[in-house]
């Protein structure tokens, strides 16, 4: 899929429209349409990367700003204290249904363990 077709790359463009909560140049995230717990955000680079798998070591700050958006976020949205899980999917085993990198912000329940 190209960049062009790519679902996260349209809305970070704003061709498609989303319930943004932050943006900045390097990453954007907003409410998953589809949400899983109370508080469910999504976070993405502002540029195309298709997979942790596909990320290499100049994408660190990238990476990193990532984390700590989510950090932000869970802050923000009274989530922190109570504690709350990020989750990266990578690839088709691992449940990656849009293959732009992208961090899952999910709060406001208690979570379950295993996951899958």
């Amino acid at each position: 899929m190209s960049e062009a077709q790519c679902l996260f790359c349209r809305i970070a463009s704003g061709e498609i429209p989303a319930t943004v909560v932050f943006e900045d140049e390097h990453v954007l995230a907003f409410r998953d349409i589809d949400p899983k717990a109370p508080t469910h955000i999504l976070v993405i680079p502002r540029n195309h990367v298709t997979s942790l798998a596909t990320a290499q070591a100049g994408h660190g700050d990238l990476l990193g700003r990532i984390l700590l958006t989510a950090a932000e976020l869970a802050r923000a949205e009274g989530i922190a204290e109570n504690g709350y899980r990020t989750v990266l999917n990578t690839g088709a085993d691992g449940g990656q249904s849009v293959h732009h990198l992208h961090l899952h912000l999910l709060g406001g329940r208690a979570m379950g363990w295993p996951p899958g």
